[in-house]
């Protein structure tokens, strides 16, 4: 075998080994934004075939997919009976909230200590751009850059088993969250919240942020478990 065969064997056995790896970060990065989008509501039997057409890709990738969003909590498997997307009730809701609420708290006091004035004010330009949105209309890029300031904030507490730990649970709550019809009237007020929570945490009151973010965490639950009970009445 010349050098050049010998190259083009090499590639050849390296390709087949990376490409499945990149494809199932792919498929599952997929299915579960579909999953915390509601695009696949709870319950919702989860079809490989059906999937595999909707992603453009084959089996595989998709029970990897399926397998690791159970792990994540997203997704149950039923023994003998395939998997569905883990159904959403008041009870966990609750719990997740609660859970998150208590998270966010420890993380404002923490990113009040720990946090520098240049992750203080990425966090500032984020609500900027948040405002925008939220004067323009535009929900989905401010339930974006919302998300991204909840994660900065984590971020900077400084912590990470906290900041895994919240990341783990997060997906669940997004989930929730895209169930809720936001009222203008609710939105107002979440950016009202907001407000108040950089401006606790550019003045480094980390009890006072605590509070903060445990109401903010409380109010999206009431929000939640209202649009919970019209969906279940």
């Amino acid at each position: 075998m010349d050098q050049h065969t010998e190259n083009h064997a090499a590639d050849s056995d390296d390709a087949p080994a990376a490409e499945p790896r990149l494809l199932a970060e792919e498929v599952v990065e997929r299915l579960r934004d579909l999953i915390i989008q509601g695009e696949l509501a709870p319950g919702v039997k989860l079809n490989e075939r059906v999937l595999c057409e909707r992603l453009r890709t084959s089996r595989t990738p998709v029970r990897e997919a399926i397998k690791f969003l159970a792990s994540e909590g997203l997704v149950e498997l039923l023994p003998n009976r395939g998997a569905i997307v883990t159904p959403i009730t008041a009870a966990t809701v609750r719990e997740m909230f609660v859970l998150l609420g208590a998270l966010e708290a420890l993380a404002g006091e923490l990113a009040c200590v720990n946090a520098s004035d240049a992750e203080i004010a990425e966090i500032r330009a984020l609500h900027y751009q948040m405002l925008a949105h939220h004067a323009r209309g535009e929900l989905s890029p401010y339930f974006r850059c919302n998300q991204q300031i909840h994660l900065q904030l984590i971020e900077c507490a400084g912590n990470a088993t906290l900041a895994n730990t919240y990341r783990a649970l997060n997906g669940h709550v997004r989930r929730a969250r895209y169930m809720a019809n936001l009222s203008q009237e609710r939105w107002d007020h979440a950016v009202e919240e907001h407000q108040k929570i950089l401006d606790a945490l550019s003045r480094r009151e980390g009890a006072v942020l605590a509070a903060l973010l445990r109401s903010h965490l409380s109010n999206k639950m009431q929000v939640v478990l209202e649009a919970l009970g019209e969906q279940m009445a």
